[in-house]
């Protein structure tokens, strides 16, 4: 038995790396995230529908990046409690979205591994089952996305490290993998857990 989360109030591609700079000294940015209305997802990964065309989003396996030759993190998904938390504790520029994930869901709690591992199902409007998100896994939070969150701003070694712990566990989100038919999923479809707890 599913158990809902909530629905999904934003979908997002990165048209590139978010990651600039030489291996050392990388900088976290969020211009190439793009905000799309609807989302057209499938085991190989997602890819924005937009007025202008079609946006291919970095982990798409057919990106030339390659982030997902092994295809088993095409997709991420986030919360909106994971980005109040992020936000007490850095300030309001860890906008909702600025980690990149494609699908943000609105919650009431927080959730950790423990929480999604079986996996998410996404249900449309009506109700009716639109696929699962299956292997599960943290998204680990980099250096860099831990230095945007400290405002680029050099910090002491041990608060460095403090505060990726804080962004670890999947606060900074989750990938996984579309398990399913080719779908399209828009704001208002609704997420619920595999299985429940």
């Amino acid at each position: 038995m599913s158990s809902t989360i909530g629905p999904i109030v934003r979908l997002q591609v990165q048209r590139d790396a978010l990651k600039v700079g030489e291996k050392g000294s990388r900088r976290y940015h969020i211009e190439p995230i793009i905000t799309v209305a609807q989302l057209r997802v499938t085991p190989d990964g997602a890819v924005g529908l937009a007025p202008d065309g079609d946006i291919l989003d970095a982990h798409h396996r057919d990106h030339p990046l390659h982030k997902n030759d092994d295809g088993v993190h095409g997709l991420s998904i986030g919360f909106t409690t994971h980005y109040t938390a992020m936000q007490q504790r850095f300030g309001p520029h860890v906008s909702v979205g600025a980690a990149g994930e494609n699908l943000i869901v609105e919650a009431a709690r927080r959730f950790t591994l423990a929480d999604v591992e079986r996996g998410l199902v996404v249900f449309d409007a009506a109700g009716v089952e639109k696929g699962r998100l299956t292997r599960v896994e943290i998204a680990h939070p980099c250096k860099a996305f831990t230095g945007f969150a400290l405002r680029h701003e050099t910090v002491p070694p041990d608060a460095f490290k403090q505060s990726m712990q804080f962004l670890d566990g999947g606060l900074r989100g989750f990938y996984c993998t579309w398990a399913g038919r080719p779908t399209v999923l828009e704001a208002g479809d609704v997420v619920a857990t595999a299985g429940g707890k």
